[in-house]
């Protein structure tokens, strides 16, 4: 595996993980390299998810560290990781159906106007600059005042994807981002994670899709029984290798 000198965004040094009597992560290790899409591959249960949860500020790890960005992370919560220009994009998306795309993207982050205590939400603001959003990813998403109940998966994943790129600055995580799309809308959602990565967002994804993962990523890494087994630059490896690092046919 190619090594860099770069500084990691992310450095995993022996994490691990148990609830209850269950290991969820032994003594795992990884790095994520900055202008980068990093694949973490492997079977359920191979501590995939779990992982991304450490990272983002679900879990604390029992033993071990996190560095992002250089800086040992303690973050006690997912807000204080978003704090850190952490964003995620969740498998069920964590949109509000019954909200516009504009009010979707500035929930818990909503614009106010006025002066001292009194506070008004600054609408016009958070539209303006929702329209901004959208337009900078070219996102396939009708008027930022369409409700989201009216959106295909495709549209909807847009606007998750859309909400994290605008407010990382760091890292952007994404867990099976196109698990329920179809061909068509696939490939849009493909084209979004190429332009966050041009645009110099690091992307962490998680994804079932072996030829996903090959052709869109730069390092993969791949987990079996909550252990991170492999890694593997994506231009030095194949499909057939990865999977036969998930199974364990062959060892690193």
């Amino acid at each position: 595996m190619t090594t860099t000198t770069t500084q990691p965004i992310v450095d995993v040094q022996d994490v691990s993980l148990s609830f209850g009597n269950v290991k969820a992560l032994q003594n795992v290790s990884l790095t994520l390299a900055p202008g980068e899409i990093t694949a973490i591959v492997g079977d359920n249960g191979a501590g995939k998810s779990t992982l991304v949860r450490c990272i983002s500020g679900i879990h604390r790890a029992q033993s071990g560290s996190i560095r992002f960005d250089g800086e040992e992370t303690h973050f006690r919560n997912p807000e204080d990781a978003r704090e850190k220009g952490i964003e995620t994009v969740h498998q069920n998306l964590a949109l509000v159906d019954d909200l516009t795309v504009w009010q979707n993207l500035f929930l818990n982050r909503e614009l106010t106007r006025g002066l001292g205590p009194i506070r008004f939400l600054d609408r016009k603001a958070m539209r303006q600059e929702a329209e901004r959003m959208v337009s900078t990813l070219a996102v396939n998403v009708p008027a930022v005042k369409s409700k989201v109940r009216r959106l295909s998966g495709g549209q909807r994943q847009a606007v998750s994807i859309c909400r994290a790129a605008g407010f990382s600055s760091r890292l952007v995580i994404m867990d099976e981002p196109t698990a329920a799309l179809g061909v068509q809308e696939t490939a849009k959602v493909e084209q979004l994670i190429l332009r966050l990565r041009d645009d110099g967002h690091p992307v962490l994804l998680i994804s079932h899709n072996f030829s996903q993962v090959m052709r869109l990523s730069d390092q993969v890494w791949v987990m079996r029984a909550g252990r991170c087994v492999a890694g593997r630059r994506t231009s030095e490896t194949t499909g057939d290798e990865i999977v036969a690092l998930i199974t364990g046919s062959r060892e690193q």
